[in-house]
């Protein structure tokens, strides 16, 4: 029953997750979408404006360059989406990954580390990242923004290198999504909306808005849409072995990681015009190179593999969880279906095997004791 709770949890943690996610990204790209498209207007106390057509309507959107001459009755804040997001990320990070950190946070073979040093890397990798990045936006540094970006990423790489040192590849993988989701809310909460509700005290008690304010959210939600790919992409890569599997997974988590910031860059370049070709050319040439260095490259003159040899392999390492009637505790069936209790069965599921195994993510935090050299059988087994 804790299993079933806990897996119809996660299933509603994670439905939540992706409609606040879908609300908060959409938000974020439509406003960097309307900064970048405002027109000159022919009023001076307008920034820009522009007019728009959408749902069988007309609309006119226009920018104060600091505030109106009056604040209107309603003003539409944007911060929850944000607040949210966190909240139900966080949620999913719990349920999946600390509630389970044997089997989906812990790899023996990177780090053999207890459930509970492992949970606490993990919630100590979103704080200091936080800090760190906080402290390299408030050095002399933020008057440069190419040199600020470098700083980031060289920052960023160290971190996914760290990770992947410590964590499975899927749990490095997520924490470096979960950190940099945890500095975008964070912008929101401690920068943006704080600078706004600033700009809204100024004007009513009648003060001249600082533009420090403006400036510098304006500056955080820059990066934040230049952090969104990255963080999608950590979000869905846990459901692909080949990527965070691989033995060199911290470059593959730099390099797509770098891909989707590349390619968010040349959108929002897009939206003032004709944008500088080498960001997508750069960010694809760098998801092409991950997907030819990833080719599984075939091993010669090695003994064919025996068909009994994998069925003994299977039944001793997989079959617990992966049968008509899994004897694993807390599993009432196979997971995804996967049955491997037949000769048929095994064979037609030979290439998952192979890849699974290779990718290190199964069995799950090697809880069934899968030696290395059946590993590496499996890895060569091609029926």
């Amino acid at each position: 029953m804790e299993a079933y709770l806990l897996d119809w949890l996660t299933l509603l943690a994670r439905w939540a997750h992706v409609v606040v996610g879908i609300a908060w990204i959409g938000a974020s790209f439509y406003f960097i979408w309307l900064d970048n498209h405002l027109e000159t207007s022919s009023d001076p106390q307008f920034a820009g404006e522009l007019y728009a057509i959408h749902g069988g309507g007309f609309y006119r959107a226009q920018k104060y360059r600091l505030a109106p001459g009056e604040l209107p009755k309603t003003l539409h804040w944007f911060k929850w989406e944000a607040y949210w997001t966190w909240l139900t990320g966080f949620a999913l990070l719990v349920l999946v990954y600390y509630a389970n950190a044997e089997s989906f946070l812990i790899d023996p073979q990177v780090r053999p580390l207890s459930s509970a040093a492992a949970i606490g890397i993990g919630l100590g990798s979103l704080v200091l990242g936080l800090a760190v990045y906080e402290g390299l936006c408030r050095s002399p540094l933020k008057s440069s923004a190419a040199g600020l970006a470098l700083a980031i990423l060289v920052f960023f790489a160290l971190v996914a290198w760290a990770l992947t040192q410590v964590f499975s590849g899927r749990g490095a993988f997520i924490h470096l999504g979960a950190i940099l989701g945890t500095i975008m809310a964070a912008n929101v909460a401690h920068i943006i909306i704080p600078g706004q509700r600033e700009l809204v005290r100024a004007k009513q008690e009648g003060r001249v808005p600082d533009t420090k304010y403006a400036i510098a959210g304006k500056q955080r939600s820059v990066h934040n849409t230049y952090f969104t790919l990255p963080v999608i992409f950590t979000m869905i890569s846990n459901h692909h072995a080949n990527a965070f599997g691989h033995s060199w997974n911290w470059l593959v988590l730099i390099a797509l990681a770098l891909a989707g910031a590349l390619v968010r860059l040349w959108f929002v370049g897009r939206h003032k015009g004709p944008a500088p070709a080498w960001t997508l050319v750069a960010g694809l040439l760098l998801v092409g190179v991950v997907i030819v260095a990833l080719v599984p490259r075939p091993q010669a003159n090695l003994q064919p593999i025996q068909a009994a040899d994998v069925k003994r392999i299977v039944e001793q390492r997989c079959m617990n969880c992966h049968a008509e009637k899994p004897t694993l505790a807390g599993l009432a069936e196979a997971p995804k279906g996967v049955k491997l209790d037949t000769d048929e069965r095994i064979r037609a599921q030979a290439s998952q095997i192979r890849e699974t195994v290779r990718a290190r993510l199964m069995p799950p935090g090697n809880i069934t004791g899968l030696t290395n050299e059946e590993r590496a059988l499996l890895e060569r087994w091609n029926p």
